[in-house]
């Protein structure tokens, strides 16, 4: 296994430098959710020379690319392309300055906050070692480039338009993400890693009055007050205290002015859980405590619930996972660990399961190691450190890029044998 890993990852120097400007490239030019054809076009071009069959369009702007290499297994290895809506905010020279028309039809600001162009260049530095080092493996090796996943709907996408018969049956499907740690840092986590997330509307429903004549009314906003103050206690009352849960209101609506009662009331939430049945039992008892306190209140109508988004939960296969951290700690040393739960969501797992295959999904680090240990030493992370999502998250150039493509190479070699 060592020396296949040298044979292969030996033709990383003399590409760093070519993949370090794509990456600078792919930062500098970022695509919202199934807008991705710049970065799509950049993919499908280079599997193509790489001499990968290649099919693009998938889902909209989906690409796959099969190098076929010899009798053995089947590994498909995943990368999202799409970025956010975030002004950015790192000071970089090759920082961000695209504006794209949104849904609404303004302007808005577009940045890779979440390090989907760190994703995009390890995979593609990936698919090129896989095929100069021909000779060192055997089977088929699977680079899928992936739409939307910040909207939650690129895999699926990529699934309606016949993904599981554009490509070959994978044994196993490979993905990372780079995150908020020390760069060099590699992370698995078999089981549970990363939440399911569910977004949810409710409107309740009262009767409109003056605001002196409160006794004429049915008052949504101290319905919807009652409901935020109940749905508190889902976590802390209902589920048992090591189950990890989140239930968040972000968003409450109601009125038009200080004297005047409203019809209704507006609650947006969003809903963290690890796994199904907890995700079951916390949205029934969402919509229990919404339908008792609308009755409770007198709600002249039945209260409307709409789920406005959904992420499954990322549930690494075990001895998947088992395999991977091993061909890490082999390769990677000290740098290799086991990762911590995250509150992070994705629609990757879609694939997999689309397949009815194993998955392992792991976490690699992209932040100044010394900011990192100085803000460590002061206890501090959390305040000097940018997380995804985040104006100023950029990870920097290196080893974060190293770390990307050797990660996801020993991963896939460790199932390519020879």
């Amino acid at each position: 296994m060592t020396d296949r890993n040298a044979a292969v990852l030996s033709g990383l120097a003399g590409i760093r430098s070519d993949l370090e400007d794509l990456y600078r490239d792919l930062h500098r030019h970022p695509e919202l959710g199934l807008r991705e054809h710049r970065t799509a076009k950049k993919a499908s071009d280079a599997l193509r020379e790489l001499g990968y069959e290649v099919t693009d369009g998938i889902g909209g702007t989906g690409v796959i690319g099969v190098l076929a290499n010899g009798d053995g297994p089947t590994v498909m290895a995943r990368a999202d392309m799409d970025a956010l809506p975030v002004r950015e905010q790192t000071g970089l020279p090759y920082a961000s300055t695209v504006t794209l028309t949104g849904p609404d039809g303004t302007e808005q600001p577009v940045m890779h906050a979440c390090g989907h162009d760190v994703h995009v260049t390890a995979l593609l530095g990936c698919a090129q070692l896989m095929t100069r080092a021909k000779d060192a493996w055997r089977g088929t090796f699977v680079a899928l480039f992936q739409p939307s996943e910040e909207n939650g709907d690129g895999a699926q996408a990529m699934i309606d338009d016949g993904l599981t018969a554009r490509a070959p049956r994978p044994d196993v499907v490979l993905a990372q993400h780079v995150l908020p740690y020390p760069a060099g840092y590699v992370g698995t986590r078999p089981g549970s890693f990363l939440s399911a997330a569910d977004s949810l509307r409710v409107t309740v429903h009262g009767r409109g009055a003056h605001g002196s004549m409160p006794q004429a009314a049915v008052d949504p906003v101290v319905m919807a007050a009652m409901i935020v103050v109940r749905l508190q206690t889902i976590v802390s009352r209902e589920l048992a205290a090591i189950t990890p849960a989140v239930v968040t209101v972000g968003s409450i609506h109601a009125g038009t002015g200080p004297n005047v009662i409203p019809d209704s009331a507006v609650i947006e939430l969003n809903v963290r859980t690890y796994d199904d049945a907890t995700r079951s039992q916390v949205l029934k008892a969402i919509e229990r405590i919404v339908r008792t306190e609308s009755e409770a209140s007198g709600s002249p109508k039945a209260p409307e619930i709409e789920r406005t988004a959904a992420f499954p939960p990322t549930v690494n296969d075990e001895e998947t996972t088992r395999r991977v951290a091993e061909a890490f700690a082999a390769h990677f040393g000290d740098d290799a660990h086991t990762i911590d739960l995250q509150t992070a969501s994705e629609d990757m797992s879609e694939i997999p399961q689309a397949f009815g295959v194993p998955f392992t999904y792991w976490g690699i680090g992209g932040i100044d190691a010394e900011l990192y240990a100085e803000a460590a030493k002061k206890g501090t992370i959390a305040q000097d450190v940018p997380v995804n999502h985040s104006p100023a998250f950029a990870p920097v150039v290196q080893p974060t890029l190293d770390t990307g493509v050797s990660a996801m190479t020993v991963a896939a070699l460790a199932w390519l044998g020879s």
